[in-house]
């Protein structure tokens, strides 16, 4: 038994080159809307800064990757069991050079906000230390051990 191969072309002639020029698969896949809303672009993720959280005996520490900020663009606090960090920045340059009439004005916004569940209580009375440097914030919680209360009861059976 041998097997041949069947010629689409002769089955949908429309599909020819010769008949539809602009069907290729590189200009389809150009022109198709469907890539360009699933692009990494649009995901809510990808617009925010990578954080790590390591945990140690004593410590728990949160780092940051936000380059372009200054210190006072960061707003970090520490609410229950909850960390939240923002950064806001926003930037206007304008130039103008009334003898060529020329005029330039720029503008530029940034911004995110991020919050954590810890994952271990913190103690909130022991200062909390965020230092931010060369485009890394870094967040040091002292940890508290939590008292875990016996609530065992004997109940007598009537």
């Amino acid at each position: 038994m041998s097997l041949i191969k069947k010629n689409k072309q002769r089955l949908f002639p429309w599909n020819s080159p010769m008949i539809n020029p602009w069907n290729n698969s590189m200009l389809s896949s150009f022109f198709s809307a469907d890539d360009f809303f699933t692009d990494d672009f649009f995901e809510e993720d990808s617009l925010m800064p990578a954080m790590n959280v390591m945990e140690t005996n004593d410590m728990l520490k949160v780092e940051l990757a936000a380059p372009g900020f200054s210190k006072k663009d960061f707003e970090v606090t520490l609410d229950d069991d909850f960390l939240h960090i923002s950064a806001e920045k926003s930037k206007k340059k304008e130039e103008e050079d009334k003898e060529t009439g020329y005029s330039r004005k720029e503008f530029s916004y940034n911004s995110f906000k991020r919050s954590l569940k810890l994952p271990v209580a913190i103690n909130q009375d022991q200062k909390v230390k965020a230092t931010y440097d060369n485009g890394i914030l870094k967040i040091a919680l002292s940890k508290i051990e939590e008292t875990k209360e016996d609530h065992t009861m004997k109940i007598e059976v009537a």
